[in-house]
């Protein structure tokens, strides 16, 4: 597993051949945060970082962007091995963490795309909503690659952990803009406007950097971003 850090947030990249996936430590002053689960092979990387030095933090909440399997694949293993550990998910993707793909009437009926979780035993102990603190981590709604995905920004350094509302590996992208070179968060996306509605949104926020589930960590990652929105609104609204 490579791990670079920034500060007090630490990028985890596990790398399987083509698909490399990120998480992320958070650094608090009474602990540890992990934001996502990774892969289930994931697993020992992510114990060994949060291990690996002297004097170490307890690892104490694990936050997850949204439920498909490359972002809770190591979901039972880490909360076995952590159980005092508080689990947070969004109240909505609590359900698709339970394997329920079914939509609200007022949503856009597209269907739930990517890998839902079947054998995730794991439950939340928290669902969170959008406004929430954990932490320092302000809880932001951003639907789109999934009903319920959420991005978290570190309210000490303006750091912006994006989930999957963006993707950097393959070209800098919103959810649901294809990416020949890495084609993966296109495919696994539930619904393109919401998306990008939420992209414009995490813009507004005027991050100092940008992290997501699948690529490189992007300081002033803005004017970036909203080259990636002006794209996808070119894509979906022929503008």
């Amino acid at each position: 597993m490579r791990i670079i850090r920034k500060g007090k947030l630490s990028q985890l990249t596990t790398m399987p051949r083509l698909f490399p996936v990120n998480c992320y430590l958070v650094e608090e002053d009474e602990g540890v945060t992990l934001i996502d689960a990774g892969l289930a092979i994931s697993a020992k990387g992510i114990m060994d970082a949060i291990d690996d030095k002297e004097g170490s933090k307890p690892l104490t909440r694990i936050i997850l962007t949204h439920a498909h399997g490359d972002h809770v694949g190591a979901l039972d293993i880490l909360k076995s091995a952590y159980p005092e550990a508080t689990v947070f998910i969004s109240s909505r993707d609590d359900r698709l963490l339970r394997g329920d793909v079914s939509l609200d009437i007022d949503e856009p009926q597209s269907p739930i795309r990517g890998d839902i979780p079947k054998k995730i035993c794991t439950r939340a102990d928290v669902l969170l909503e959008d406004g929430d603190l954990v932490g320092s981590l302000r809880v932001i709604s951003t639907p789109g690659h999934t009903p319920g995905s959420i991005s978290l920004m570190d309210t000490r350094s303006g750091a912006l952990i994006a989930g999957d509302a963006f993707q950097v590996r393959g070209g800098v992208a919103v959810s649901g803009v294809m990416s020949l070179r890495f084609p993966f968060p296109a495919l696994a996306t539930w619904n393109k406007e919401k998306a990008l509605c939420s992209a414009k949104r995490l813009a507004n926020l005027k991050p100092t950097l940008l992290a997501v589930g699948h690529g490189e960590m992007i300081d002033n990652p803005l004017e970036i971003m909203m080259n990636a929105i002006d794209k996808a609104d070119r894509k979906l609204n022929g503008k």
